[in-house]
């Protein structure tokens, strides 16, 4: 009896640890940049991306045709409210600016850079 206790907490613990994997999610949407932008130091040629923020790696993707153009480490913060629709933030002047952070549409969490350097892809 004590070993079938064992086992089925066994089941259940190794089932909790997989659940938290599960609800990690690539949150996904098409980013439209009206000029060069700078992730860490790559510049990002203006034009249309795709750009993934992965909860479990922490990471934000800039994807051009399925290549990664661009990466950087990121976090979540909590915003005031909801955003309509999908935004990006930066900083600096049109020829040099410095992309912060990006909210998907419908999304109370802004998604910040952590702009250190880290994770830098090849330039466009």
């Amino acid at each position: 009896m004590k070993s079938i206790m064992n086992r089925l907490v066994v089941v259940m613990v190794v089932g909790a640890l997989t659940s938290v994997v599960a609800f990690a999610k690539v949150h996904k949407s098409n980013v439209k940049f009206a000029n060069d932008i700078k992730v860490n130091a790559t510049v990002v040629k203006k034009g249309s991306y795709d750009v993934k923020f992965d909860d479990e790696t922490g990471k934000l993707s800039i994807v051009k045709n399925g290549k990664v153009v661009a990466e950087a480490n990121a976090k979540f913060e909590t915003r005031a409210k909801k955003a309509s629709d999908v935004q990006v933030r930066s900083s600096g002047s049109e020829d040099g600016a410095q992309l912060l952070g990006v909210t998907f549409g419908g999304s109370d969490k802004e998604i910040v850079l952590s702009n250190n350097g880290a994770g830098n892809s090849g330039s466009n």
